[in-house]
């Protein structure tokens, strides 16, 4: 049996999106062992993926980190692979390529580009896009790239969620990266009133913030969602998306999650990308685009959320 490797650090919209991808690896590649290499905060949830047979953790030490360097070529060194699959496609994959892992055979999307073709190019289109065409030019079918299964991640969280409501619901993600401010919408402490003036009868209003998120969560008139005290594991909020009636998110990790889920919402987006390029854009999760977030004002994202929530 064979030893294949996938890279996928994060973050966690790009594993996600990366979901589809690893499925048709293994759909190619069924009679060969495929480990993934990612990083801490994803490996109990990507220990659970069908399409993974092991998981390992890179801790991402800097690269004048020697020691590390070393132990991480010996540990992978051990499994002999045939394969890498690169779609972190990183400077830091780029530099594994040539130094911790040059014997294997590498998919990247450096190794896929035609004569002529500049990597800076073909990175400014859509993202499945890209993984679709690395991953045809390595010979793989690509029956499920653009859509990522992850009914395998759903769990029953009914004893967290029967504590703060019992019906529908509206979830929202408001927050972002510290180091992503400005993809953070600054109004949804009005639209959560608009919200609860319109659909109070109908929905409950839901938040599920992350370990950092939980005191400004706290601030919003806003159900916030816990397990004991502490945010949601990944797979406990990949169930609270699948059972949302509508979802309202700014260009987060979760906003993958909800497109990929087929969820009815709306995705804010200002001027640092675009809904067509990071691929979140479905026929039900509509993207609203502006310049400056700080200029997008509640009243213009209900009438949107009115379009699509009955």
């Amino acid at each position: 049996m064979s030893n294949l490797l996938i890279i996928k650090h994060g973050s966690l919209g790009d594993l996600i999106q990366a979901n589809g991808a690893m499925e048709d690896i293994k759909n190619a590649n069924s009679k060969s062992h495929i480990v993934l290499l990612t990083t801490a905060p994803y490996f109990e949830l990507m220990s659970k993926c069908p399409y993974i047979d092991e998981v390992l953790i890179d801790k991402r030490f800097p690269r004048w980190n020697l020691f590390y360097l070393h132990q991480l070529k010996k540990k992978l060194s051990v499994y002999n692979f045939t394969h890498v699959f690169d779609l972190q496609n990183s400077s830091r994959t780029k530099f594994y390529s040539k130094y911790i892992l040059s014997k294997s055979e590498w998919s990247s999307s450096i190794t896929m580009l035609r004569q002529g073709e500049k990597k800076s190019d073909f990175d400014e289109e859509p993202v499945l896009e890209r993984m679709e065409a690395q991953l045809q030019k390595s010979g793989i079918k690509t029956n499920n790239v653009k859509k990522s299964n992850l009914s395998w991640a759903v769990v029953n969280i009914r004893n967290i969620t029967k504590n703060y409501f019992n019906g529908k619901y509206i979830l929202l993600f408001p927050f972002c990266s510290p180091k992503l401010v400005d993809k953070k919408w600054p109004y949804y402490h009005v639209l959560i009133s608009q919200l609860k003036s319109k659909y109070n009868r109908k929905y409950d209003i839901i938040i599920a913030p992350g370990p950092n998120e939980i005191k400004e969560a706290k601030l919003l008139n806003a159900h916030t969602v816990l397990d004991q005290g502490r945010s949601l594991k990944i797979d406990q909020l990949i169930s609270l998306i699948k059972d949302a009636s509508f979802i309202i998110s700014n260009d987060t990790g979760p906003a993958h999650i909800c497109s990929h889920m087929n969820k009815a919402g709306v995705v804010l987006f200002g001027s640092h990308t675009s809904a067509h390029k990071v691929s979140v854009e479905t026929k039900k999760f509509k993207p609203i685009s502006v310049k400056d977030l700080n200029l997008l004002k509640a009243d213009t994202v209900m009438i949107e959320v009115k379009k699509i929530l009955n």
